[in-house]
């Protein structure tokens, strides 16, 4: 109506990093990765980190570094600690995602440190490949990268149909 006082809305930007694109970078002898710009906190955030977890789903063939911000590990306790403590299943679940995780802060020139066991299982030496998943990202050997990128191409209509 005419007299009515005109409300607009701002819509800002989300608080959450979006994880997208590929990027490829070097690794140093001390097994440091650095993370793209787009895809670290904002520098107030000090207490920042990230969770590593040593990723080898049975569909892949190969294992890679699976990287958790806070909110996406948050999302994934969250759903461990509901499940039963009684269930064995649970508990190997549990010992299985402790054991082959741990965390990563941003050092001041916004690299993390890859563990060495990590590093080698994955086949991470001189390079890696970080490839966005939306609420996470993953580091991958150059090599095996090409093994799962070659597996997506194949199953890319199949998953398509999953949206």
């Amino acid at each position: 109506a005419l007299g009515s006082p005109l409300v607009m809305v701002a819509i800002g930007k989300s608080l959450r990093t979006k994880y997208l694109a590929v990027y490829h970078h070097s690794v140093d002898e001390k097994r440091r990765l650095q993370i793209p710009a787009k895809w670290r906190p904002p520098t107030d955030q000090t207490d920042f980190e990230f969770v590593l977890i040593l990723w080898h789903p049975a569909a892949q063939q190969t294992p890679c570094l699976l990287v958790l911000p806070p909110s996406a590990f948050e999302a994934l306790e969250q759903r461990v600690n509901a499940l039963p403590f009684a269930d064995p299943r649970a508990e190997t679940l549990r010992r299985s995602l402790t054991r082959d995780s741990d965390v990563a802060a941003l050092d001041n020139v916004g690299r993390i440190c890859l563990p060495q066991r990590f590093a080698e299982e994955a086949g991470i030496k001189r390079e890696a490949v970080l490839i966005g998943m939306l609420d996470r990202f993953q580091v991958w050997s150059p090599e095996n990268y090409k093994a799962i990128e070659a597996q997506d191409a194949s199953r890319k209509q199949e998953a398509l149909g999953l949206i």
